[in-house]
Order: structure tokens, then C-alpha cells, then sequence
């Protein structure tokens, strides 16, 4: 019964993986978001490919930093308990999962 779930859930997963189209990488503009986010990792690393993968964004070639699980900052003072970041103002939005070219926001 395992071995039936496991292929059964493997086809599924490679059924929606051919059906996922691979997006060209997002443009890399002046970061001009102010973003609050979980974690800030290269955008060649294993945890951005994975979530940009989910998302089906291609970032092969791009080599900035990435911000994972993001909120907006949109008031004045607002208290963001993880890396306040500026990032670019994506013309699509992903859910807050992910933001591109962040970079650390120094008072």
C-alpha cells in the first residue's frame, strides 16, 4: 500500500512540475521597497532555488540577495523583528515568500 502512495505521489508531483512554466529570472532593479523578512540568503542558495522553484521563477544567472517570507513595511517606525531590508518593488507579487535584490537598511 506504501510503495502505491509513493509512486502514486511521485507521478503527481512530476505531473505539476512539467506543468509549472519556467519563468525567465526577475529583473534586478534598485531596490526602492522597504521589506521586513524572515531570512536573507544568495539567491544561489538551496533555500531561494527551492522557494523560487515553488513559485516557478527561474533565477539561474542572478547572483544577489534574496529575501524569504517578506512583509512590506508601511508604517513609520514599524517594529520588524527580523532583517529590515530594502528590496526591489516586484511588478508581480509572490505571496511574501520571496523579494529580490535586498539589502540591509542602515539608520
Amino acid at each position: 500500500m506504501f510503495s502505491k502512495l509513493s509512486i502514486a505521489v511521485a507521478s503527481v508531483l512530476i505531473t505539476l512540475a512539467a506543468a509549472i512554466p519556467n519563468s525567465p529570472p526577475p529583473p534586478v532593479t534598485p531596490p526602492s521597497s522597504p521589506q521586513c523578512c524572515n531570512s536573507v540568503v544568495s539567491s544561489t542558495s538551496a533555500a531561494a532555488s527551492g522557494v523560487a522553484a515553488l513559485l516557478g521563477l527561474d533565477l539561474t544567472g542572478l547572483n544577489v540577495p534574496v529575501g524569504l517570507s517578506c512583509s512590506p513595511i508601511t508604517v513609520v517606525g514599524n517594529n520588524c523583528g527580523s532583517t529590515t531590508v530594502t528590496c526591489d518593488a516586484p511588478e508581480q507579487e509572490w505571496g511574501g515568500l520571496i523579494a529580490i535584490n535586498c539589502l540591509p537598511i542602515t539608520a
